[in-house]
């Protein structure tokens, strides 16, 4: 994997991770409160397959925050990427995105279908998620604004080692690595992240208008992956790969909202399976 590097998109500089080689990239976009660390156990692995290039959104991981929450909306992230696939001169890849980064590559693929030659949709909604309710989400955003990132990360990392429902894929995760290593490395991410695109996106993330009736408008390969576990998700997975011609739905086993690391050699087998598909092999 190569150091990472950075490009100017518009008025935010994008920093990336890149590894492989080849003429049609996969393009990996992660989720809310995420960052291109999600995909750092896999992207050689990927990159095996050809070139892999990893970006971190406006607001996340190394990339521009700008303070500002009326910059962050999923439209203004999918124009992001749009401009990101324009700086490295990429006019058409295979597309992933995980959670919210999967709302935006929608977005970016039913704006300019050209531009994707496939499609994989991770552990993701066509429209407005449930199980937060908005009381949660604001408290949420007053604490990122007022008290910081850091006291966010303390209170999430209490919230999810005393939750009796976490699934059993994520308690395993946390013991594989360790509870400190695990949570730390949550808390990175928190801590890069700008408090405004944790207020901001988290209402978006709950409030936006559903795309789910334009879902017949795609035409490229696409695969709608999800762990069995991640509950609110496998139903608006299924409509989706009912709803979009010729998709394909992956159901990764044990495996929860983090397939990639819950259940590592399953989510590549699942994505390798993709590339084979699409890229004729």
């Amino acid at each position: 994997m190569k150091g990472a590097a950075r490009v100017r998109v518009g008025d935010v500089e994008i920093e990336y991770d890149e590894a492989g080689r080849g003429a049609r990239p996969l393009v990996l976009v992660h989720g809310f409160t995420g960052s291109r660390d999600d995909f750092r156990d896999v992207l050689d692995d990927l990159a095996r397959e050809g070139r892999t290039i990893a970006p971190d959104q406006r607001g996340h991981g190394g990339s521009t925050n700008t303070g500002d929450a009326a910059s962050y909306t999923l439209s203004r992230l999918a124009a992001d990427l749009a401009g990101f696939l324009d700086a490295l001169g990429i006019e058409r890849c295979d597309l992933l995105g995980h959670s919210m980064g999967g709302m935006v590559a929608l977005r970016l693929a039913l704006a300019q279908p050209e531009r994707l030659a496939s499609l994989v949709l991770m552990d993701t909604a066509p429209g407005p998620i449930d199980g937060v309710p908005k009381a949660v989400r604001e408290a949420g955003a007053k604490i990122a604004r007022e008290q910081g990132m850091a006291v966010l990360a303390r209170l999430l990392r209490a919230n999810a080692e005393g939750d009796p429902k976490l699934p059993t894929s994520m308690r395993r995760a946390i013991a594989s690595a360790g509870p400190d290593r695990f949570f730390e490395r949550i808390e990175r991410k928190l801590l890069a992240m700008d408090p405004e695109a944790f207020a901001a996106l988290a209402s978006e993330l709950f409030e936006q208008e559903s795309i789910e009736p334009r879902l017949g408008e795609l035409r490229c390969a696409t695969t709608v992956l999800v762990g069995s576990e991640d509950v609110s998700l496998v139903a608006p997975s299924e409509r989706m790969a009912a709803a979009i011609p010729g998709a394909r739905l992956a159901v990764i086993p044990d495996a929860a909202h983090s397939p990639q690391t819950e259940h590592r050699e399953a989510w590549l087998a699942a994505i390798l399976g993709h590339l084979a598909w699409t890229r004729g092999r």
